[in-house]
């Protein structure tokens, strides 16, 4: 990772600052929760069970944004930091983006658990509104700041090199992967879930979410939004069968953008907005440029 001496108004991540930031993101959680796998008793006398809502946990998820935060600290400074959290300020996307997280994943997980043959047949998992609001709370504050570090870092980097049908595909393998030593512990939610249907419907995700991610001139608000969708303690259970809806859509989505998805033309590209016209490759309201 090479020191960027240049001032923060030009100041660029290079795409090799992607090595630094793998190796801290799977260092770190995998680093962690490595050490519950294969030390269980001796972490557990010491910090606990490993949990969903353990502190440790917490970190681990949040490894990516970590490291993103080094990554554009250490090449831009403190004022490429703020430029970089600036990103959470940009929200603009067609209605039909909009209607999609509101209403369509939902949908998604209702249809797959439909498929599964439980959509009614659970008890409501939550015992008050008290509760609810703390799981959602939780929920908020968890797996979406990874987006910081996926869409936030990594997806402008790979969309430099590769097509964002690529840039997708490629991070959603490598995001998939991240969370594999999560389904190795027992007391973790993934320990429930099935590794491949999970693995597949990461990939499926990636590529959705890349869309939204130019068509919204790189928001990292939005792709946050997104992830807090899929983690959201109110849909169902639908594992695998939500899988299955989630490619349909990827697929949809690919059709819907073909043009954008298969063109370097109005995909983001830069971690630190350099200028108006690099992070907004279109404006979503004027007609031009991805609908869905």
């Amino acid at each position: 990772m090479t020191k960027r001496s240049s001032p923060t108004d030009s100041c660029r991540i290079s795409f090799l600052s992607l090595v630094p930031f793998l190796l801290i993101a799977f260092g770190l959680a995998w680093g962690i929760l490595a050490l519950f796998i294969f030390l269980p008793d001796q972490m557990t006398e010491i910090f606990g069970k490993l949990t969903g809502q353990h502190p440790l946990f917490f970190l681990a998820v949040y490894a990516p944004a970590i490291a993103a935060f080094i990554v554009v600290t250490y090449n831009c400074g403190a004022g490429g930091l703020r430029r970089y959290l600036a990103r959470l300020m940009l929200w603009r996307c067609s209605t039909a983006w909009y209607l999609f997280l509101i209403i369509g994943i939902p949908l998604l997980f209702f249809g797959g658990s439909a498929l599964k043959g439980n959509l009614f047949a659970g008890p409501i998992p939550f015992s008050s509104f008290q509760s609810l609001i703390l799981a959602l709370v939780l929920t908020a504050i968890k797996g979406p700041v990874e987006e910081f570090g996926w869409r936030g870092l990594a997806l402008p980097l790979l969309q430099r090199k590769f097509l964002p049908i690529w840039a997708g595909l490629i991070l959603g393998v490598i995001w998939g992967f991240w969370h594999l030593p999560a389904f190795m512990l027992s007391s973790t939610p993934q320990s429930a879930w099935s590794f491949t249907p999970f693995f597949a419907g990461s990939i499926a995700v990636s590529v959705i979410v890349t869309a939204l991610f130019n068509t919204s001139r790189g928001s990292i608000l939005l792709s946050a939004l997104f992830h807090f969708q899929l983690n959201n303690p109110i849909w169902p259970d639908a594992q695998p069968y939500d899988t299955f809806l989630f490619v349909a859509a990827a697929v949809l989505v690919i059709w819907f953008n073909r043009k954008a998805m298969f063109t370097k033309e109005g995909a983001v590209t830069e971690v630190i907005p350099q200028a108006e016209s690099r992070m907004m490759p279109h404006d979503p309201g004027s007609g031009t440029g991805t609908d869905y």
